[in-house]
């Protein structure tokens, strides 16, 4: 689940989002999804994933042929280059696949032109899915697709670093004024104290513990220019002009990281994708990870998710939602886990998660308070600005910068 995380891919989201438009306007997008004549016989079920890399793709392939086996169907499982740019020309072009990875970021964007399948309450026990992640996949009310496996936001530190510094336990910070009291001890000592990266991904966590975020629940209300989104802003901003915190391209870095496993940071926020990135490029950093602090309203973090969609245009969904009910049972979830390092999205192997993971429980811990991705169509122009404004945040006005999202999230939000 890592590499789709770290960056966006904007242009080809664009690129996808334009094909969808038009697509709803003469493809029958608008059309009710049981227009499509549909297959009740064996099928040969086309899925399509937006794989982290050979061992994801082994392991969802395993996982189809077993299914394929004992249903009576074929499953053919293709990794894509480029998920947006691919599915989005499927979908445009009336010929998508059967059932495909689909990005919380992109989720409202193909929900709102029907490109998908509403096929959430035919899942067994949809209530076992983390409350977080059912309320991303839910559009206009609907619980649009199973959440496939899920990661959150935590505090990396690096212990050698720590103890340089002078550091022990009692200063691993809980709240925002530890954080500002154990990084200024760090600072002291000549070191970086926070690596942070530059995007609403990692910020917005802030905003969260802060009790604000950028859109309403339903994701039709621009919510960022109030009192907690400010607070949470200037609290970053202050990091960033007292020397407390550093953006990855001040450090020399690509991502936080890597500036983290280069020893240039004593501490980060980052997902639980940063452990196999530290395995593969920083083999010898010794860290550990914990719950991100709490703000002025408590902890907040950030999940990012991708749902296993159906394609409202599919001849054969009642079988593609046999398969998704197979790749999202607890024990599949849990085979999924071990083999490629995501966190399930069921609550009910949560325990036995934590037990073979022990090391991962601050990240899925924080599935009880993490907020999902802006839930709206039509976002990435607003979503780019947004950026922009946060990137130069340590001489910007956080104000000026939140009003400007909302201002241009409601110019978006007025056409859908």
């Amino acid at each position: 689940m890592a590499p789709q995380f770290l960056t966006r891919t904007a242009v080809a989201g664009i690129a996808a989002v334009t094909l969808l438009a038009s697509a709803a306007c003469g493809s029958g997008f608008d059309d009710s999804s049981g227009d499509t004549p549909q297959s009740s016989g064996p099928a040969n079920l086309q899925i399509l994933i937006g794989s982290s890399g050979d061992a994801e793709t082994k392991a969802v392939q395993e996982a189809a042929a077993k299914w394929a086996s004992s249903s009576g169907n074929q499953a053919t499982v293709t990794p894509a280059q480029d998920l947006t740019q691919q599915l989005g020309q499927a979908l445009a072009g009336g010929t998508p696949p059967d059932v495909f990875y689909v990005d919380a970021a992109r989720f409202a964007d193909y929900a709102s032109v029907g490109a998908l399948e509403p096929y959430g309450d035919k899942i067994s026990n949809p209530d076992d899915f983390h409350e977080s992640l059912r309320t991303t996949f839910t559009y206009d009310g609907k619980l649009y697709c199973a959440p496939k496996d899920f990661s959150t936001l935590a505090l990396q530190i690096n212990t050698d670093l720590w103890a340089r510094a002078g550091l022990t336990d009692a200063d691993v910070p809980t709240t925002w004024d530890q954080l500002t009291a154990t990084a200024q001890k760090i600072k002291a000592k000549g070191l970086v104290p926070l690596a942070l990266g530059d995007t609403r991904d990692r910020i917005g966590a802030f905003m969260v513990q802060s009790g604000g975020w950028l859109m309403s629940k339903d994701g039709k209300q621009a919510t960022a220019d109030t009192p907690e989104n400010v607070a949470a802003l200037q609290y970053v901003k202050k990091m960033l002009t007292d020397g407390l915190a550093r953006y990855p391209k001040q450090l020399d870095a690509g991502w936080s990281g890597e500036a983290f496993g280069k020893g240039k940071a004593v501490m980060t926020i980052e997902g639980n994708w940063i452990k196999g990135a530290l395995q593969n490029d920083f083999p010898n950093v010794k860290y550990k990870v914990v719950e991100l602090p709490a703000g002025p309203k408590g902890k907040g973090t950030l999940s990012f998710t991708q749902c296993w969609g159906v394609a409202a245009k599919s001849k054969h969904k009642e079988q593609a939602i046999r398969f998704v009910e197979a790749m999202t049972s607890g024990e599949q979830q849990m085979s999924f886990a071990k083999a490629f390092g995501v966190m399930p999205s069921r609550q009910s192997v949560r325990d036995q998660y934590t037990s073979t993971f022990p090391a991962d429980k601050p990240f899925i811990d924080g599935a009880a308070y993490a907020q999902g991705p802006v839930n709206a169509p039509k976002m990435d122009s607003v979503l780019s600005d947004l950026e922009a404004g946060l990137q130069g945040l340590a001489a910007g006005d956080p104000k000026a910068v939140l009003a400007n999202f909302d201002k241009n999230a409601k110019a978006a939000l007025g056409g859908n």
